[in-house]
């Protein structure tokens, strides 16, 4: 598998894994696998796919994971015990590259509050996770938790003694996002220079985003010999979240001339990649991201738009269709026909069979006929409304009807086709449009549930824009879905009515909690 080279920097995505971490963001089995193929497709050298003692859940994940993905190291991360480390050799067990991820606290705060030992024994347990998991996998990683408020003389005597113990991989992160590029570098600077046995490890960087340094932080550390970095897509993952991949990659690859540095990475899946792990964990890009944000091409100053018509470099370092952003579209309307549409979503990466297809383009033509064009990010809410769902819907909403006015009751009639095929109709009133309309679908459904959050989102600009509407409902009682007790599900619709987008969304969900309960056998 992937080594580290003088000129090649290896990309270990933690997506999976810390990215998860994030508030909101939990994922089934199936959206983790098809986040994994996605991240495989891509390029990047290791997944971590998970924390496998974590929970049922997550053993699973890590588990299928390392059967189906075979391109990339598959790393299950643990803590220094051994119970951690047997969860997560069981789960890496079918991998055809497997990596440990182990380790502690090196910083006094975490050795003296956290860990409540000293130096000398945190050192010790360390040494003997490394030796532990050596006996399971060739390939192992350490991490020393807060590096970057650590006493450096520690850390380096942390590092010798693990690198003799086995350790293929050390690990260094910048665990609350407390420093600076010059401080981070010259952190690296200092290990390379004083850990005599560093040449037979490669040295790796976990940046967190609390200051807002992470890539600043992660490229210091690369120029001064760290050639692993530790990312996530869309730089999602605890707090204020990691070092962003599409970053990282994208500043390598456009200052080669200062780093003269290469990755693995297909730099066109970027764009697809960070759709993908937006639409699955609910969590939106922000337009103004860098890479992979709707503003990151988009060009409304006159002055810029006149340079960039005459030669594209005067405002763009980086060519949009190297991260797989067209930089330009077909503009679709209700008479572009099958062709034109099924040409579109060829350009954006999305192969769907002919049912998929047929779902795509039966809402296209709903879209178009409200609005004068449909575009990119339309097509793209469109596909994730008909394509993406890892479940059997049990429930179909067919029609729904609201009246609602500043003198009138908030009233909503809705159809919903059942399990066996038959309709119901019911109506109620509500606070509002939206509440009228999940009464009404209760009326039919009758799952016991509460609404705990509700979130709308444009994807397109003006008055006829699409729009995404993602919830959060929780069960009455817990239900067993992938192992995992859990009674909050996830809920996500689009469609230019955000009355039609909630209803979309709460049924989604709804449906999810049917199918989880069904399959614990409730």
């Amino acid at each position: 598998m992937s080594t580290s080279t003088a000129d090649r920097v290896i990309i270990f995505d933690t997506t999976l894994r810390d990215g998860e971490q994030s508030p909101g963001a939990a994922l089934n089995v199936n959206e983790k696998i098809e986040i994994a193929y996605a991240l495989e497709e891509m390029g990047v050298d290791i997944i971590e796919a998970g924390f496998p003692i974590s929970s049922p859940g997550d053993f699973r994940a890590v588990q299928r994971i390392a059967q189906e993905i075979r391109g990339c190291i598959i790393c299950g991360l643990t803590r220094a015990h051994r119970q951690d480390i047997d969860a997560a050799a069981e789960a890496l067990r079918d991998a055809a590259h497997p990596r440990i991820h182990t380790g502690l606290g090196v910083s006094d705060v975490h050795i003296r509050y956290k860990l409540r030992t000293t130096r000398e024994e945190a050192l010790q347990r360390g040494v003997e996770a490394v030796r532990y998991a050596k006996k399971f996998v060739a390939d192992v990683q350490y991490y020393a938790e807060d590096a970057g408020r650590a006493d450096p003389e520690y850390l380096y005597r942390v590092l010798e003694a693990v690198i003799a113990a086995g350790a293929t991989v050390v690990n260094i992160p910048d665990t609350t996002g407390y420093t600076t590029p010059d401080e981070f570098g010259a952190l690296i600077r200092g290990i390379m220079e004083n850990v005599p046995n560093i040449h037979r490890a490669t040295v790796s960087v976990h940046c967190h985003n609390d200051l807002g340094m992470a890539t600043a932080n992660t490229l210091a550390a690369v120029r001064y010999g760290a050639r692993q970095v530790e990312v996530t897509v869309n730089g999602i993952g605890e707090r204020a979240g990691n070092c962003s991949l599409e970053e990282v990659v994208m500043a390598l690859k456009t200052r080669r001339d200062l780093f003269g540095l290469e990755t693995g990475i297909n730099t066109r899946r970027i764009y697809p990649v960070s759709r993908l792990v937006s639409q699955l964990t609910g969590i939106p890009v922000q337009p103004n991201k860098a890479i992979v944000g709707a503003n990151a091409f988009a060009h409304s100053s006159g002055i810029h738009q006149d340079g960039v018509l005459k030669e594209r470099t005067t405002y763009e370092i980086i060519n949009p269709r190297d991260v797989g952003v067209p930089d330009s579209e077909i503009i679709l309307s209700a008479r572009s026909g099958r062709h034109g549409l099924r040409h579109r979503l060829a350009e954006l990466g999305y192969t769907l069979d002919e049912e998929q297809f047929e779902k795509v383009y039966q809402r296209f033509l709903e879209v178009a006929d409200r609005k004068k064009t449909v575009d990119t990010r339309d097509l793209e809410a469109i596909v994730e409304d008909e394509v993406r769902m890892f479940f059997e819907e049990t429930y179909h909403l067919e029609h729904v009807q609201v009246s609602c006015g500043d003198h009138s009751i908030p009233t909503a009639t809705v159809r919903i086709r059942g399990p066996e095929g038959q309709v119901f109709c019911d109506a109620d009133h509500g606070a509002g449009p939206v509440d009228a309309v999940y009464r009404a679908i209760n009326r039919v459904i009758g799952e016991p549930n509460e609404l705990i959050e509700f979130s709308i989102q444009a994807v397109t600009e003006g008055i006829d824009a699409v729009g995404r509407v993602t919830i959060r409902i929780q069960a009455d009682e817990p239900v067993k879905e992938n192992g995992v007790e859990r009674r909050v599900f996830s809920g996500r619709g689009s469609d230019t009515d955000i009355v039609v987008a909630s209803a979309k969304a709460y049924m989604f969900a709804l449906n999810r909690l049917i199918a989880a309960r069904r399959e614990a056998g409730g």
